[in-house]
This record gives structure tokens, sequence and C-alpha cells, in this order.
């Protein structure tokens, strides 16, 4: 079955592929959002209006607790999102503003909180931003919170006997963290973006995923097979017995990784894991990560009201330090701000917070938090024998980096990095490797600050593409300041776990890809498929196209071993 582009057919969409895999199963829509309530129902004079208004409260308690049962079942960036929802869930506001309705205005309980709900959500668009973006849960809690209060079954996954290909125009960020690999085998969604919720956590538990399949919804049948390819982005509804037998044959194959990156002429390329708790770790290790390119270190701070303390961030860092031990470990400072915000320090007052006070710019501000977790991390380091390198999130100057090299040397942390994640340290990159060891790109923010499209937005998806060549010149430009100054640059965003873009970043000059370690041994296989110089004419045809599409159709077509592999 040939997979490398769309065809044109009443029964295939094609939408943005997020994580690789080719499957086949069962449609099941996501259920109807809850409908509603009636803007005329009223409570009659009879009723206990304040034992009614109190069983908001209730829902409200019974909503975040289940929300954080989710999370404490939940590891890495799922946990974080059911965390986050949880908490716009206990937020009184909400609560006290439907409770009000109910006594002052007679609505019924669940109209309340519609009507309380929609002025948060408009209150939310208008300040824009991180705050902009939660607008979905916002819908998420609301929808919980009716259904709750009407005795409705709430909002989530359908069931089904067996496993099944998700179909929905969009899903919550709570629904998206629960998700099962073993009982949903594939997402499709007409909206969400490559770089969403959505497509983040797909990636991490490794279900085959396509974004942005505009009218996916409306072709795909309920109870249908559908065949979804991950890689290329085409859904194909109802297919027939011979590419059912190509997803079966796909589907035997078992790939590993033997512990070294590197292509079919013998080029190293370190395949690292992202980690974004420290019970990923140990799963990563056993899945024979290198090391780990990107150690979130934000876990400790979230939904706190204060930040932890040395010795607890001393514990936390151990786990992952003692995990791969001998091995690399790049942990990332604070990255608070923008859709990470903190209780005891991100201001609330700032328009647009993605383009505010965060990442290190929050360091900066606050520079005993900084210095602290410099102290933990070299506490930590010295426990343990992990070559900890240590890298601040959205640098934007050399001033910047200058700042955090000193503040590194000053604890005897001696591997002092920067993320790029804006295009003044991609342009700037030779002087700030000039000062820093080493550059990690996390294209997630890369793509969005050059594109200038929320990543989190399905209606800019097409933008939101790190296969953009715009984006892809700006790698370029990173590595070529990395050659010049004779320094490693790496990437961390969600591109490195596409196997076929990896090839691109490693013709452009990337020396480590780190990604969710499910998706390590397929960037293996096709990288051990082409040599290094295959990887920069690749790279060439990527960064001279003038579109995302076709800068992947271009190598798609000279990779003809995707096929073989079922990528």
């Amino acid at each position: 079955m040939d997979t490398t582009a769309p065809r044109p057919s009443t029964r295939t969409v094609s939408g943005i592929g997020v994580c690789a895999g080719l499957v086949a199963g069962p449609v099941v829509h996501m259920p109807l959002p809850i409908a509603e309530p009636s803007p005329g129902l009223r409570l009659s004079p009879r009723e206990d209006h304040h034992a009614r208004a109190a069983a908001i409260q209730e829902a409200s308690d019974q909503v975040t607790a289940d929300l954080d049962a989710d999370a404490a079942r939940a590891t890495g960036e799922a946990r974080g999102i059911l965390e986050a929802t949880a908490a716009i869930a206990a937020d009184p506001t909400l609560v006290a503003d439907a409770q009000r309705r109910v006594l002052d205005d007679y609505l019924v309980p669940e109209r309340a909180v519609w009507e309380a709900a929609s002025d948060v959500a408009e209150q939310f668009e208008a300040l824009g931003g991180y705050f902009a973006e939660r607008v979905s849960d916002v819908h998420d809690i609301r929808d919980r919170l009716v259904a709750h209060l009407t005795g409705r079954p709430k909002p989530g996954l359908p069931s089904c006997d067996t496993p099944f290909v998700l179909v929905a125009l969009d899903l919550a960020p709570s629904v998206t963290a629960s998700l099962d690999p073993a009982q949903v085998v594939a997402i499709v969604t007409d909206g969400a973006g490559p770089t969403s919720h959505t497509a983040i956590v797909a990636n991490a538990k490794g279900i085959p995923a396509v974004v942005a399949a505009q009218g996916a919804h409306d072709l795909l049948r309920d109870g249908h097979f559908a065949l979804v390819n991950g890689s290329t982005g085409l859904v194909v509804a109802d297919p027939t017995a011979d590419e059912l037998a190509t997803v079966r044959a796909v589907a035997a194959r078992s790939r590993t990784f033997d512990g070294e990156g590197r292509t079919k002429d013998g080029h190293r390329v370190q395949l690292l894991a992202n980690i974004g708790d420290p019970s990923d770790a140990e799963p990563a290790a056993r899945a024979g990560a290198e090391g780990v390119g990107l150690f979130r270190s934000e876990f400790c701070f979230l939904d706190r009201e204060q930040p932890p303390t040395v010795d607890e961030q001393v514990t936390a860092y151990r786990r992952v330090f003692s995990a791969f031990a001998g091995r690399k470990v790049v942990i990332r400072t604070l990255d608070s701000g923008a859709d990470k915000p903190l209780a005891f320090l991100t201001s609330d007052d700032e328009e647009n917070p993605a383009l505010g006070v965060r990442g290190l710019r929050t360091a900066l501000r606050s520079p005993e938090l900084l210095d602290q977790q410099l102290e933990a991390i070299a506490r930590a380091a010295a426990a343990e024998t992990a070559q900890v390198w240590v890298m601040a999130p959205m640098v934007s100057t050399v001033t910047e980096t200058e700042q955090f090299v000193a503040a590194c040397t000053a604890h005897g942390l001696d591997v002092p990095g920067v993320m790029v994640e804006v295009p003044s340290a991609a342009l700037l990159a030779g002087p700030i490797l000039a000062r820093a060891s080493f550059a990690s790109i996390g294209t997630n923010d890369l793509t969005q600050y050059t594109m200038a499209a929320d990543r989190l937005l399905g209606s800019l998806a097409e933008l939101s593409d790190p296969w953009q060549p715009a984006v892809l010149q700006l790698v370029a430009t990173t590595c070529a300041g990395g050659a010049q100054q004779g320094r490693p640059v790496g990437v961390c965003g969600e591109a490195a776990s596409n196997p076929v873009l990896a090839v691109v970043l490693v013709g452009l000059g990337i020396t480590s890809l780190s990604m969710t370690a499910r998706a390590i041994p397929d960037v293996a296989a096709v990288l051990a498929e082409v040599t290094v110089e295959e990887c920069r004419e690749l790279a060439l045809l990527a960064t001279s196209a003038e579109t995302a599409q076709d800068a992947k159709a271009r190598v798609r077509s000279r990779l003809p071993v995707l096929d073989q592999l079922g990528l």
C-alpha cells in the first residue's frame, strides 16, 4: 500500500500526522457535547434555593476529585494537563458566580453553571495567551458540572468492547490525557494542531494520531473500519482487504533499539528521551535511550503555593540521574509562565503571556529561585554518576546567555546550555554558543514564534507544522552557529520523534534527537537506512521548498524505505 501521499478519493481525508504508526480499527465517535440548558429554566418559589446552590459546590468537589484521581494515575505531560484542569475545577470563582445566579436570579443550577462558565470563557478569550488556551478546559469543566447536576454520564471517552479509532472534532485536554493505548489504537481529529496537547500526549503514549483532518468527523462512520497513517496524515474509510493485510503485516513487526543511534555509514546521532516527571525515567532507561535530552524540572514547582525546597528538588532530580547512571542527562531549569503559570511567581496581568515573562526571563526576575535550583542540581549531580548538563529555556540574547552561564559556573555546573525557541536565538547562535556549551532546539515554540501562530490552535495547524521551510532554515542557522563554535546542537521538541523529519534534522547538522522514549526505535530504524550525505541532500530539498506540504512530500518521495518500515 503506497501511503506516501494523500489520494484523491471520497473515502480518504488528509491531516497532519503527529505520531507515527499504521493501524486500523472500528470507528467510535466522541459523544456530542453536553447540550446547553434552556435559558428559561427557573426554580420555583417552593424549592430550597440554598440547597440547590449548595449542589453546585458538591458537583465541583466531585469533578475536582475525579480529575485529581485521574492525574494521580497519569505521568509526564498527561499528569500536568490533568492537574491544570483540576486546578480550574477547584477555582471558587466559577462556583461562587453560579451560586449567586441561583440565589439572585433563581436559575436552575445547570443553567447557572453554564452562564457563569460562559462569562469566564469570555474573560479568558479577552486576556489572550495562556488564558485563551485554557478556554477548552473551562468548557470541559462546565460540561462535567452540568452532567453531574443533571444525572447524566460525565463527558469523556466512549466505551467499546474492542480497541477502536477515536474520532472527534477536537479533544479536551483532560480527555486526551486519560487515553488508554490498549483501548484507543488511533486518534483522528478535525481540529487541534501538531503541537497541541492532543499531539503531545498521543506521542507520549504511542498512539498513532492525525490532527487537523478537516472532514474526518463526517467521513468516518461509527462502527465502520478506518485506516490511520500517523506518519503521512492519511486516513482511509472502509479500507480494502489488501490495505488491512498491510496493516497486519506492519503490526507483526517488532522494532527495538540497540542503544546507539547512527546513520547507515556510521555517523553518530544520539537518541535521547524526553522526561516530564521522575516516574518516566526508569521506563525510558529500559527502552534503551542513550540518555535524557530534556528533563523538564517544572514538575517540582507546578500546583504549589510556595516553591519547593532545595532538599525536595535534590531528591526528585536524583531519581532521574540515578536511572541514567553514567549517561547524559540534560535538565532544563524552570520553564514557567505562559501555559505553565505558578501561583507564587507568575504575574496575572500580562495581555499576552506567551510573549511575556516566561522561561529564563522569570528566573532573572527572581534570581533566588534560579540560585536554589542550580544548587539542587549541583548537589544531585554530585551524588550520582550521570553526566549532567543544564540548559535555560527561552533564551533570546547573548547577554541572557552570559548571565546563565555565569550562574551555572558559580555552582560548579560546567556544561551550561541554552534552548533555542525564538528566532533571535537561532540568528545569534554563533555568539550565543561562543558562551554556552551546547544548544537544544525546542521546535514547538520555535515554530510558534517563527510563524506567529499559537501552537494550541487547531485553526492554525497548517502554520504550526515544524516542516515549515522557514523553521527548518532557522534550525540550519542554529546548526551553522554550533559548527562555527564546535558546539553540539540537539532537538528536543516534538519534531525529533518524527522519523522522516529526523532524517532532515540530521542533514541540517543536528547531533542529538530527544523524544518520547517509545519513538526511538522508529527513528533509529529510518536513520540506519540512510547515509549522512543522503540526510544532507534531503535537508536541502526540504529547506528549499516553499511550503511545509511540499517539503514533506519531497523528502518522503526519496525515502522508499518508509513503506517497508510501515512509516
